[in-house]
């Protein structure tokens, strides 16, 4: 019965939540991003961190979006889980600072003493990271308990042992080529509708989707969605950054990783087009046979042509195959990177790289 209900209704509901929960709006979009990121620089502390950072030798792993949950059917962690606990070991042998860019703790479907119960593992990690100074927490619309509930900081302390402030963005400083470079970070919610106060969604998730999620199983976060054209809501933070000097802008949210501006299937159409211009027959052949593996139909090859490298994406650590994504930066470099599974072990992939001083920003 779940198998033939899961066919039956999976794409009806799936587009019911689409058509009245998200509806990102530019200006709103604009002018929380606008609002947010000039609080951050002429009010330190109070919506965000700066961070000033020798891009050299200081260490970033930019995780978002685990939804941790009970580890029920609508837990759309748990089978990300062991690579979210490889990840994290990781970066902190290395010594790298992990900012968490929100909706770490899937709180619209769950309460937080149910998440806090199911997630000991995950809090157990991230505390040693905070133990050295080395964990930034930032708030998301599926966390948003963290930023604006009285109750927040005893539930901190419940699974950190310590006060610690979460906050709406963060922004990284360095110089880079003798240029001031700023990384701007937020979970990237801001001026979507689905998450800016929409009633309807709000209710939707909590009563409706997460309830038919768990008894069906469903997980919407796969690989073939998030390897499209961007989606709008990404689309319009390329826009905004692509408008700044010397920015970078980093998001979450949408579950889409994207690379300089681009996502999986934009880059293999630009590289594409690089090897037909070199007249490199292999990668030719390669490069479309990556693009017709993705199964995706109905996507003319889009026009890069003006692109800047101004907008990343860290995707999520929630897709239905288990792997999770993330973006690092570290030695001069920004990376898009993947954590899956190879033989039931954790195994680390750079997706995509290129080094600070290489973004055209301008």
């Amino acid at each position: 019965m779940r198998r033939f209900l899961q066919r039956l209704l999976y794409k009806p509901v799936s587009r019911l939540a689409d058509k009245y929960s998200s509806r990102p709006n530019k200006a709103r979009v604009n002018k929380a991003l606008n609002a947010l990121h000039k609080s951050i620089i002429t009010k330190p502390g109070k919506k965000g961190l700066v961070i000033p950072f020798d891009n050299a030798t200081d260490k970033f792993i930019i995780l978002s979006d685990q939804h941790k949950g009970a580890r029920d059917g609508a837990d759309i962690f748990a089978k990300s889980a062991k690579n979210y606990l490889a990840a994290l070991a990781h970066y902190n042998l290395e010594k790298f600072i992990y900012i968490n860019l929100g909706d770490s703790e899937e709180l619209w479907e769950n309460l937080f003493i149910t998440v806090k119960r199911h997630n000991k593992a995950t809090f157990e990690k991230e505390k040693l990271f905070l133990e050295e100074d080395r964990f930034v927490k930032i708030f998301g619309n599926h966390d948003l308990y963290w930023g604006n509930d009285p109750l927040a900081a005893v539930s901190l302390m419940q699974i950190y042992g310590k006060a610690i402030k979460v906050y709406e963005g963060a922004i990284l400083q360095t110089t880079v080529n003798g240029k001031p470079l700023e990384v701007f970070l937020t979970h990237g919610h801001q001026g979507d509708l689905q998450s800016d106060g929409n009633w309807f969604s709000k209710w939707f998730v909590s009563e409706v989707w997460g309830k038919l999620q768990g008894y069906l199983r469903i997980n919407p976060n796969t690989p073939a969605y998030n390897n499209q054209l961007k989606t709008d809501h990404n689309r319009i933070m390329y826009e905004w950054s692509s408008k700044r000097k010397n920015l970078v802008l980093i998001t979450g949210h949408t579950h889409q990783p994207v690379f300089r501006s681009m996502t999986q299937l934009e880059n293999l159409y630009n590289s594409l087009e690089i090897a037909k211009k070199q007249n490199k027959l292999e990668k030719i052949k390669d490069f479309e046979k990556k693009i017709t593996d993705l199964h995706l139909k109905g996507n003319a090859q889009p026009n890069f042509n003006g692109y800047l490298d101004t907008y990343f994406n860290s995707g999520c650590c929630c897709f239905n195959d288990g792997d999770i994504t993330g973006i690092e930066i570290e030695n001069g470099c920004i990376r898009l990177i993947k954590w899956s599974y190879l033989k039931k072990v954790s195994v680390r992939t750079v997706l995509e790289e290129s080094k600070l001083e290489d973004l055209r920003l301008e």
